[in-house]
């Protein structure tokens, strides 16, 4: 060993300079890693006997290799280079022998840190989970294959662990069943036997090589139902004793502390449990940060067990804001979280207040961020997106459900913590008030919360229960809540009044809306009916005033038109007097000066007659338009006006 450990050399030569015998000399080695068992394998390589190298003792063996300085500078071919070559060439090309190692690392640090075993153990699991199965031969040994050669799922019996081997997956020696393609969850249980600290490698490394958030959130919370029973529903751990390394997380997984000796402080300072607030941070820290990723249910059992161990704040307040983006997912079982500080109330309100809060942030910013707002208007067909409008929308309406549900599950963890008579009525105010009132339809729920904290509370004061009453809103409760509340001796009375009178609202319109529909024929439009109704719903004062307007508008038309036909008329007797005048004047082309004087003396002779006549239907017209019009214009009289009426003919004519 001294040829070819320069540790060993030193060590025995620094004794023997001490002055002690060489061959009766002690060494203790308490720091090498591996223990006693790889230094036997140690000492078997250096007196040349066989050493059969296996996953399980290779990463010890490595590790007891540099910590012995079996460098290929004493002796070629030296520990240290056949263990490498076998950790580079046969354990990272196997999937089942690089969890070994990986797991075997556990009690190696910081030597298996040093020499980089877990990060290229960690990288060479990442790669082949991410990799695409069809482009493996994927074989199962034992009782571990199952039906068609397929994967088994997790908890099954037997060597659950794949052999990887790369081929082109057209081998003649495979049949087809052993091509089938295993399932997306198919290394899940293996690499949840891993101690946290490994696991959070292989996980950032997996999420580095870009596999879906989806599958990592799965991965993590099949790892936390190993690791922490009673974190998921079911609680079950899925190991299998026949593993190889099941032996060692069998004894050695965390269970919930629930119940214990000492106080709140004795319980997160123990050993279990400060063990176990490592694995709850570590899981927060990992988990994506994409909604969906896990559970909403995960992630608030996971926040009940962090604020239990006193994680740190940063990580449960990042906890809160991811529980807070799917509130809306929420059980209330899982919402009735305890109350683990020193406040006096059971459950903790305050957790569910800022969970609300939480929500109604992410609602605003989806809300801002939602498509359409920014982006140019494109028509429909020349992308597959929905069209701006429609995308805002259904975001909108996406919006509303999800605070319909948030507001019913609010509602019925009011109504279990109104139970507690240790609860404010702030408290139970402002966590009722929390949400928009756009958020409930029907306000049964928030009444039987509001019931019940009276029911708890009976020494409330009478203005105590009015302000507890002025959360709900009377015209959103249905028929039967209306009639409960009209029987409820511990609402106040002005609440009562109110709901009697919402609800006889309610019964009168639905009265006066069947009998319109009854009253009215089918054959008839809508759109009568509605006049009707209008008309019906106009006070009688204005009725009567818009019936004389509207009988003074029709005289006025009448008026209108008489006048029209009047003026016609008047036209037409112009025109004829015109023409006349016109045919009388005009002299004879045959006859000289002297006959067309005798002419137009012939004609002004007979012309008074024919004047005469003329005027005097020229006058009777005058004195109907001006009997209709009202009295002539101030400052003129009335024979005056009808004196420059013919003046202004005669001039025109002459």
């Amino acid at each position: 060993m001294i040829s070819r450990s320069g540790r060993m050399s030193r060590v025995i030569y620094e004794s023997a300079a001490a002055g002690s015998d060489p061959d009766a000399a002690a060494v203790e080695l308490d720091d090498l890693p591996g223990d006693a068992e790889a230094f036997e394998l140690a000492a078997r390589f250096c007196y040349g006997m066989a050493v059969d190298l296996t996953a399980a003792n290779i990463s010890g063996l490595r590790c007891a290799a540099e910590y012995l300085e079996m460098t290929e500078d004493l002796e070629e071919g030296n520990l240290i280079f056949k263990t490498e070559a076998f950790l580079s060439y046969v354990v990272l090309s196997s999937w089942r022998d690089s969890i070994v190692v990986l797991k075997s690392c556990e009690g190696l640090s910081p030597w298996a840190e040093n020499l980089q075993i877990v990060r290229r153990c960690s990288e060479s699991i990442a790669w082949k989970a991410c990799a695409n199965p069809r482009g493996v031969r994927w074989a199962y040994t034992g009782a571990s294959a199952g039906a068609g050669g397929r994967p088994p799922r997790s908890g099954a019996s037997g060597t659950a662990s794949p052999r990887w081997n790369v081929s082109g997956g057209n081998s003649k020696e495979s049949s087809p069943s052993r091509q089938a393609v295993p399932p997306a969850d198919w290394w899940f249980e293996d690499v949840s036997v891993l101690r946290i600290d490994h696991f959070v490698r292989v996980v950032t490394a997996i999420k580095v090589k870009g596999m879906r958030f989806d599958l990592i959130g799965a991965a993590i919370t099949h790892y936390a139902s190993k690791w922490l029973p009673g974190l998921t529903k079911d609680g079950s751990r899925g190991g299998s004793p026949d593993e190889p390394w099941a032996h060692a997380s069998a004894g050695g997984g965390l269970h919930m502390i629930i119940s214990g000796a000492g106080g709140k402080d004795d319980l997160a300072t123990s050993a279990p449990a400060r063990e176990q607030r490592m694995v709850v941070e570590s899981l927060i820290s990992i988990t994506p940060p994409q909604r969906d990723s896990v559970s909403c249910g995960f992630l608030l059992r996971l926040l009940r067990l962090a604020i239990m161990l006193k994680a740190a704040p940063a990580l449960v307040t990042e906890l809160e804001k991811r529980v807070g983006m799917q509130l809306e997912q929420a059980a209330l079982a899982d919402l009735l979280i305890p109350s683990y500080s020193r406040a006096d109330t059971a459950y903790d309100v305050d957790l569910v207040q800022r969970l609300v809060e939480h929500f109604l942030v992410q609602e605003q910013t989806e809300m801002a961020s939602s498509p359409g707002r920014g982006e140019p208007q494109q028509p429909e067909y020349y992308s597959g997106r929905m069209p701006p409008a429609a995308a805002a929308a259904s975001a909108s309406a996406t919006g509303l459900n999800a605070k319909a549900r948030v507001a019913r599950l609010l509602d019925s963890y009011l109504s279990e913590v109104s139970r507690d008579r240790n609860l404010s009525l702030t408290k139970f105010q402002v966590l009722a008030e929390s949400l928009p009132e756009s958020a409930r339809t029907c306000d049964d729920g928030l009444y039987r919360a509001v019931d019940s904290y009276l029911k708890a509370h009976p020494t409330l004061t009478e203005h105590e229960r009015k302000r507890l009453c002025r959360v709900m809103d009377c015209q959103k409760l249905s028929f039967d809540a209306c009639m409960h509340a009209a029987q409820n001796e511990r609402l106040p009375l002005r609440v009562v009044v109110q709901v009697l009178f919402s609800e006889q609202v309610k019964i009168s319109n639905a009265l006066a809306s069947s009998s319109a529909l009854k009253a009215a024929p089918d054959a008839l439009p809508a759109m009568p009916t509605t006049r009707r109704q209008l008309l019906d719903g106009t006070p009688q004062s204005f009725q009567e005033g818009w019936a004389a307007a509207k009988k003074d508008i029709n005289t006025l038309k009448f008026e209108l038109e008489s006048m029209k036909a009047k003026y016609l008329e008047l036209q037409h007797e112009m025109d004829a007097l015109q023409k006349q005048v016109d045919g009388r004047s005009a002299p004879s082309p045959t006859a000289g000066p002297s006959a067309a004087k005798i002419g137009g003396g012939k004609h002004l002779q007979h012309g008074p007659s024919a004047w005469s006549s003329g005027w005097k239907k020229l006058g009777k017209l005058a004195k109907m338009s001006g009997a209709e019009a009202g009295a002539p214009p101030a400052g003129i009289a009335p024979g005056e006006a009808a004196r420059k009426g013919p003046r202004r003919w005669r001039n025109s004519i002459s």
